[in-house]
């Protein structure tokens, strides 16, 4: 057999990804009982809460060891930079945020799989959902020898069967919730239940970083974010690492209803589905980084830039960050994003981040060709000329188009 295919006998050692929900509980029990397997689990702390507590829970359900890696600060520098130079949004409204993570922990999955000698990943996904192609994607292209494994696709439990196998084997059954939560520092993911139904409106009581706009102050806030090289760097002066500048943004917009996105989107497995997401500072940046860089580069970079920023979005919402090209895209936005430095100026009031200034010594714009006052120095008498050239084909193709088209003769209407 070729190293670079897994076993095909059972696991005897699984790694299992661990975020302490009723799911991946359960699933400690059940690959025990199903392969008599020795189970280690793995929790990255992105910022979500509850991870502290991870290690202790997966003991107490017999996991023989129990990892918690607080990655918040690589997560921020690797993958939160990433996609602002790209301005990261999947169909033009999702910023991303549980895509991005999924990568790093299958990063650290295969390190930890290496170091405990397991043969086998294990991940709490659905069968329905985009994380199980992020997550067996990303280990199969670091480790393609160890084996992906995925409880959920083949152990046959509803919500209510799964409880009373969780109750049987001594798992503790918290408040249940009709959602389905995923959190990290770049936003929060919020689906099932009634958010199902498309046509109704997300009720206030799931949002935990986001006041809802219409209960946010009266009264707007101003906030300046300034960047180097196309990443925040600062925040109303204040010089901060990535990580804390998001985490206190977060804060600042949420405050003001900024971040709420209801989004109806097209999985990887081809089923449309509605999520609701908040991301306050994601939206904030991603706009404020936008806008500067617009401001700093020309009209054909920028016109390249949209395509490079929708397919960067769509590899990485798709589960293919280890592919080559993300790599490559990457390459062209650090280069098209060296000369974005300035400062942007947000207005945060009830929902909405405008940007409502910028300031940038690499601005490709002259205030004296702009401007409309006696400074002026646009020669106006060049645009006839331009005209003429600039529409000559369109000119000439519907001159062509009227010799060929029968006119109206007579008294004909």
């Amino acid at each position: 057999m070729s190293v670079y295919e897994p076993k095909n006998t059972d696991p005897q050692k699984v790694l299992l990804l661990y975020s302490g929900g009723l799911d991946t509980s359960c699933m400690v029990k059940w690959i025990q009982q199903q392969y008599d397997a020795e189970v280690t689990t793995l929790t990255l702390y992105l910022g979500q809460d509850g991870a502290t507590e991870a290690r202790k829970k997966a003991l107490d359900l017999g996991a023989s060891r129990a990892y918690v890696l607080d990655c918040l600060d690589e997560f921020a520098d690797y993958y939160l930079s990433k996609t602002i130079k790209a301005n990261g949004l999947y169909q033009h409204g999702y910023p991303l945020s549980t895509a991005l993570a999924r990568p790093l922990v299958a990063e650290r999955a295969v390190e930890i799989a290496r170091m405990e000698e397991a043969d086998a990943i294990a991940h709490g996904c659905t069968g329905k959902g985009n994380d199980q192609v992020r997550f067996e994607v990303s280990i199969k292209s670091l480790a393609p020898d160890i084996s992906v494994m995925a409880p959920v696709r083949r152990w046959n439990m509803d919500r209510e069967t799964e409880k009373a196998f969780a109750r049987e084997n001594g798992i503790p059954v918290g408040p249940s919730s009709e959602y389905s939560v995923d959190a990290n520092l770049w936003g929060r993911s919020i689906e099932c239940g009634p958010l199902e139904d498309p046509y109704r409106e997300p009720p206030s009581e799931i949002f935990r970083y986001v006041v809802p706009p219409e209960m946010a102050p009266d009264a707007p806030e101003y906030t300046e974010i300034g960047f180097e090289s196309g990443l925040p760097v600062t925040l109303n002066g204040e010089e901060m690492r990535l990580a804390r500048l998001v985490d206190t943004l977060n804060g600042l917009a949420g405050h003001h209803g900024v971040g709420i996105i209801d989004h109806v989107e097209d999985r990887v497995v081809g089923l449309k589905s509605r999520e609701v997401y908040e991301c306050p500072a994601a939206v904030t940046l991603l706009s404020a980084h936008a806008d500067l860089e617009r401001f700093c580069s020309t009209i054909h970079q920028n016109e390249v830039k949209a395509f490079a920023d929708r397919k960067w979005s769509e590899l990485v919402y798709k589960g293919l960050w280890h592919d080559p090209l993300r790599v490559d895209l990457d390459a062209l936005m650090d280069s098209m994003n060296q000369g974005v430095t300035g400062k942007v100026r947000v207005k945060l009031f009830k929902g909405r981040a405008m940007v409502v200034g910028r300031v940038s010594e690499n601005a490709v714009y002259d205030h004296d060709l702009a401007t409309y006052g006696r400074e002026d120095v646009f020669d106006q008498t060049a645009s006839e000329g331009f005209i003429t050239i600039w529409g000559l084909q369109t000119s000439v193709a519907c001159r062509t188009k009227r010799a060929k088209t029968p006119q109206p003769v007579g008294d004909e209407v």
